[in-house]
């Protein structure tokens, strides 16, 4: 209860302030000691404009983000509206340890793609 609580808040707080004009927000410790960009660099804006309903301009924050809303929205039914109980196979395959080193490793080249497209 109190995570469904805390999480309407932070919509709130994401709908009504942009972390553009804002200093309420953190900035990203990695990108402010080394300059380049964290694989979560660019989400608080993205989950700004995905909260007004632009899309594109939440992609050009953060694509990763945006492309991973299906799959995150899927694990949150998996784990609790019951999808576990209903399909533990796609479950294995979509969270297993299988699913979880590939999205690490797309992390990981996301990360660096971002970085090495800044120098191009």
């Amino acid at each position: 209860m109190i995570a469904i609580a805390l999480t309407a808040i932070a919509i709130v707080i994401y709908f009504l302030f942009s972390p553009e004009e804002s200093n309420i927000f953190p900035q990203c410790p990695f990108h402010y000691l080394t300059g380049l960009d964290c694989p979560g660099c660019g989400s608080q804006r993205a989950i700004h404009n995905i909260l007004h309903f632009r899309i594109k301009e939440a992609f050009f924050f953060n694509p990763l983000l945006v492309i991973s809303i299906p799959y995150l929205i899927y694990g949150i039914y998996m784990e609790y509206f019951g999808g576990k109980q209903k399909y533990p196979t796609a479950r294995q395959i979509f969270f297993g340890k299988t699913a979880t080193i590939i999205i690490f490793f797309i992390v990981i080249v996301y990360w660096v793609g971002r970085n090495v497209l800044k120098f191009i």
